[in-house]
């Protein structure tokens, strides 16, 4: 028990001695921890103190470096503005020298117009006053003149007028002829020069065909065989040919006749393919004349494609190639007909390109224009009309029928092509040597052509000129009145028509003129 209060006394004053002493020792360590922090503080406050020294230091030097800067930058800008300014003083004393110079010559200037101002008005005024003196004369003038001529001013302006009207009508009347009479010149220039490149450009070969054609014989033994039998091979012949066979003492030939070309070269052939053969009797002959009719049916239509195409025609009727092929065998005064409308369509395609006109439409036409020639011989009516009828029925263009229509001028053309398709005409029809005629063939009918209009009254005399194709009658005009002009060239023609046989047509020109001649002296 004792042993146990001790012991709780122990544990009690060991409790009450830590709870003395722990205060103790904390105060201790307070006091000592203040000590430390105090020290500590001391020593921060004076490192405070050095860095606050220093740094007011570093921003003093800091401070006197930027104003140095600063006063130096500003010292730069001023020198720099000083001389900006001493520049722009010095420009702006040179622009106030000049504007100065400016106003003082302005002034002059001003000086120098007023005084022509000053000049204009005593001008205008003297002008005026001279102006008021012409006016006052001009009136006396105009009463005087009046007076004198018992004329108004109104009517003397008409007066004038009048004679001034008429100078001008005689000056524009004279210029018109001139000018008319320079373009009629340069057109018929111009048209030369066409015609004359279009010949030269065409060059195409002519025959003349005739109504008789020649078969050479091997020998004369040969004619006995043609004649055969109491003439009854010769007699085949001529029947079935429609040929005559004329075997007379010509040497190795036998000569056939005909007026159809096409029959005359059939018993051409027929008779050539029996001298080859040598059998001549009825029976060879009728088997010889089919195959020559089958041959020439054959050449035919090969000639009427080759003219087309030599000419560069495409897309004609096959019938009509046939009929152009037939032309070979058709002349007209010695001239052929096939190679006339293949000169006819060259020169008409050459004229076209010269003005502007369809080639190709102008070479049609100029190759069918004599279309109705290869059966005007089986055809009733004229070449024209039956050239027409053929063109009408193969579809032709409506401008292909007018020109072939209007080629001898039995219609009006109604376009170029028609146009060019007569003067194409003309120029192959009147070439030298195009078509065969006598000399006094020639003169004889330009004699008979003045004959017939001299004939007439009241013609003074006329001129068979363009180798036939124009006679120019010369009427007097007191006996003849520009109505009856009309009316003579009617008959004239008329009376041609029926007196006088030539190729394509004879234009009559009748002239009625008045001449009054006088001499300045």
């Amino acid at each position: 028990m004792t042993g146990a209060i001790v012991a709780v006394i122990v544990v009690v004053a060991v409790i009450v001695t830590l709870l003395i002493a722990i205060p103790i020792a904390y105060k201790t360590a307070i006091a000592n921890k203040e000590k430390a922090d105090a020290q500590t503080i001391g020593t921060a406050e004076e490192k405070a103190r050095s860095i606050i020294d220093e740094a007011l230091k570093t921003a003093e030097t800091k401070k006197r470096e930027a104003l140095l800067e600063v006063k130096e930058e500003s010292l730069k800008k001023k020198n720099e503005l000083e001389r900006e300014t001493k520049e722009r003083r010095a420009e702006l004393q040179k622009y106030e020298k000049r504007v100065l110079s400016k106003e003082e010559s302005v002034d002059k200037k001003a000086e120098v117009v007023e005084k022509r101002e000053a000049e204009c008005a005593a001008r205008v005024a003297n002008i005026q006053k001279k102006e008021d003196e012409v006016e006052g004369l001009h009136e006396k003038g105009v009463q005087e003149l009046e007076r004198i001529s018992g004329l108004t001013s109104e009517q003397a302006k008409e007066e004038l007028l009048r004679s001034v009207e008429d100078d001008v009508k005689f000056d524009v009347a004279k210029l018109y002829k001139e000018l008319e009479g320079k373009a009629r010149e340069d057109a018929d220039k111009k048209a030369k020069e066409y015609v004359v490149d279009a010949i030269q450009k065409c060059a195409v070969d002519h025959v003349a065909e005739t109504t008789i054609s020649v078969v050479q014989l091997p020998n004369d033994e040969m004619k006995g065989r043609i004649i055969g039998r109491e003439g009854r091979n010769i007699r085949t012949l001529e029947t079935l040919t429609g040929v005559d066979l004329i075997i007379d003492d010509t040497p190795e030939a036998v000569v056939l006749s005909a007026f159809d070309p096409i029959r005359r070269e059939v018993a051409r052939i027929a008779l050539e393919k029996l001298i080859v053969d040598g059998r001549i009797h009825p029976a060879r002959i009728e088997e010889m004349m089919e195959k020559a009719q089958k041959e020439v049916e054959y050449n035919i239509r090969e000639d009427g494609e080759a003219a087309a195409m030599d000419v560069g025609v495409h897309g004609i009727h096959p019938e009509l190639i046939r009929l152009l092929g037939r032309m070979k065998f058709r002349s007209s005064y010695g001239q052929n007909v096939l190679k006339h409308s293949i000169e006819v369509a060259q020169l008409a395609g050459l004229l076209a390109g010269e003005i502007g006109v369809d080639v190709r439409v102008a070479k049609r036409a100029g190759l069918l224009h004599d279309i109705g020639k290869s059966i005007d011989h089986e055809v009733e009516g004229s070449h024209i009309q039956i050239g027409v009828d053929l063109c009408k029925k193969y579809k032709e263009s409506p401008v292909v029928i007018n020109a072939v229509a209007a080629h001898h001028g039995d219609v009006e053309p109604e376009s170029l092509v028609a146009c060019i398709v007569q003067a194409a005409d003309a120029i192959s029809a009147a070439r030298p040597g195009a078509r065969r005629e006598t000399l006094e063939t020639y003169t004889n009918r330009l004699k008979q052509l003045e004959d017939i209009t001299n004939g007439f009254k009241g013609v003074e005399k006329s001129f068979a000129i363009q180798a036939g194709r124009e006679v120019r009658v010369m009427v007097l005009p007191e006996y003849i009145s520009d109505a009856d002009m009309v009316l003579l060239a009617r008959d004239i023609s008329k009376q041609i028509e029926a007196e006088l046989d030539y190729p394509g047509q004879i234009k009559v020109n009748v002239i009625r003129e008045s001449r009054v001649v006088d001499y300045a002296r």
